[in-house]
């Protein structure tokens, strides 16, 4: 497993993390899954063979009951493992119990720390942009945070990019402590965050965290052109996640990640995780299982390496469009770009059929 800095920070983590979505299975989140303490604990230990020491989870996982698996499937070897854990969304009909206030923030961390067994977590989210919420309230009571000891990082998640350059530009300031990660939807299909998210994070020193590179279910395999979605997956059991902008375009993708799976004699799975984790500016990658097995295959796609060729047909299927100012840079001044941004303005560039 490859480690590296998460951000501006000293902070190494793995390439790959796991994610807990799966794990419970309760309070409407039956469909993601239903990983047990017993199962997790397997899952736990086949992740920290392979290298992976960084779990990833929220308090709106399971309504609680994620973490509460996780910390019982870690019990006992905190010391060799990273937690993250995220608040933000309303699990309860408390109305103070959402956001990014002061108010939940203190509260939902010791409920996380309580679930999850420890007295500490090494990255805490704040996991959907407050806009009701002063931002120095949020980054004041994130640093107080870091300084008290009951986080050692923090980041942010679902952000727009000027609401986490905001953020930053605030955070910055003498006597607070910035978020060094943000965490983001990103996969073969849905590139939006390639117009400002990944640029932002890399120019602004905060990792780009990838949660579900598999589309929440869409990309694992199981799901195409003539195929039933089957009932128990996340697709097939109601899952409300995620828009897709175009259905023949997400065929596509999968057409394109099913051949080159044929060639590596792997899974369509493995392939759009290899393929998300090479991709520009891109940090650690959040991945998950519903069953050991599938947790195998997916951490053995970490050795599977797509030539120059095999990524570029992926990214051409689904490249976005080029909106303003993009097209206008891209068209113009493509050599004054940043180069976190150049190597997608080079992109857009033959999206307009203006490549040399």
């Amino acid at each position: 497993m490859e480690y590296i800095y998460l951000g501006n920070s000293g902070l190494r983590v793995p390439k790959y993390i796991l994610g807990t979505v799966p794990f419970s299975g309760t309070n409407g989140f039956e469909a993601a899954g239903n990983v047990k303490e017993e199962e997790a604990r397997r899952m736990v230990d086949l992740s920290l063979e392979a290298g992976i020491n960084m779990f990833d989870t929220a308090n709106l996982y399971s309504k609680g009951d994620a973490e509460r698996v996780l910390g019982a499937a870690i019990r006992g070897r905190r010391d060799e493992v990273l937690l993250t854990s995220k608040t933000g969304f309303p699990i309860g009909d408390n109305p103070n119990a959402l956001g990014a206030s002061r108010n939940n923030i203190l509260t939902s961390i010791d409920q996380s720390l309580e679930r999850l067994g420890t007295d500490y977590i090494d990255l805490y989210f704040v996991h959907l942009w407050d806009g009701q919420t002063p931002i120095e309230e949020t980054v004041e009571t994130m640093t107080s945070l870091v300084k008290s000891g009951k986080i050692r990082h923090w980041g942010v998640s679902n952000y727009s990019g000027w609401a986490l350059a905001r953020t930053y530009s605030i955070a910055e300031q003498p006597g607070y402590i910035p978020p060094i990660s943000q965490q983001i939807y990103y996969t073969p299909e849905a590139r939006e965050a390639e117009y400002e998210l990944l640029p932002a994070g890399k120019e602004l020193g905060i990792g780009s965290m990838i949660w579900s590179p598999l589309g929440e279910g869409l990309l694992n395999g199981k799901i195409g052109r003539n195929k039933k979605t089957p009932v128990d997956t996340r697709q097939g059991g109601g899952w409300p996640e995620p828009w897709v902008q175009e259905q023949e375009r997400l065929y596509q993708v999968i057409d394109a990640l099913e051949e080159v799976a044929a060639r590596h004699g792997a899974s369509v799975p493995q392939i759009a995780y290899s393929w998300v984790r090479d991709r520009p500016n891109v940090g650690p990658i959040v991945i998950a299982a519903r069953n050991e097995e599938q947790l195998k295959g997916n951490i053995a796609s970490f050795d599977i390496q797509l030539t120059k060729e095999e990524q570029d047909m992926i990214e051409s299927v689904a490249r976005p469009e080029p909106i303003y100012p993009l097209w206008h840079r891209a068209m113009n001044s493509l050599e004054l770009g940043s180069p976190s941004e150049i190597p997608y303005l080079q992109g857009y560039k033959k999206s307009m059929g203006l490549e040399e």
